[in-house]
């Protein structure tokens, strides 16, 4: 029996056309979608560990960075011509002009981190794909359901060529900040 394959050529969308989009109100406001690698990818849902871990990792990363790095929380940054992922939260470089004028780059780009409740595999595979070929040499995966830190260095344009997995008790430093020592559990809900 044979069978047929069919190809398919996507047509990807450029970060330019995808603000033109959301100003011209094709993508809704309310709408929580990114740009990744030239696809228009729907945001998870927050669930309330999710929410509850992005709040504690901003509130103590701009605590301890303070003077530092810019810490934000679900903004843009511009990894590339195609990609203008919304990580939930990114460490960069102080810019003198607050980043009114372009979104965070590669380049000034610290530390990105992802928090997973149902977003794991996604995180973990196709995202750190996309942030290793943007030269981001150091991103974690927090995942709330298993209390555990991904942390991956080492970016190549195959992905990360280092992983390391934390669990609840373990502690970290950014590459970019190694005297600032943060334990996995400031990061992670409270267990009720």
């Amino acid at each position: 029996m044979q069978t047929r394959e069919t190809t398919f050529n996507l047509r990807l969308w450029t970060v330019d056309e995808y603000h033109r989009m959301a100003a011209s109100g094709i993508l809704d406001e309310d709408e929580r979608v990114e740009l990744l690698e030239g696809k228009i990818i729907w945001m998870s849902a927050k669930g309330t560990a999710h929410r509850s871990a992005v709040v504690r990792t901003d509130y103590f990363l701009k605590d301890a960075l303070r003077n530092r790095a810019w810490v934000s929380s679900q903004e843009p940054i511009t990894l590339n011509q195609y990609s203008e992922p919304e990580p939930d939260i990114s460490v960069v470089k102080i810019d003198p002009l607050d980043y009114a004028d372009h979104h965070p780059q590669p380049e000034e780009i610290y530390l990105i981190i992802e928090v997973a409740d149902s977003s794991l595999k996604f995180d973990r595979e196709i995202k750190s794909k996309s942030y290793a070929q943007a030269g981001i040499r150091d991103y974690w995966v927090l995942d709330v359901v298993n209390r555990q830190l991904y942390v991956l260095r080492k970016p190549t344009d195959e992905g990360y060529q280092q992983e390391c997995i934390l669990d609840e008790n373990g502690i970290i430093s950014p590459l970019e900040f190694p005297d600032l020592q943060i334990p996995v559990p400031q990061m992670l809900p409270p267990i009720k």
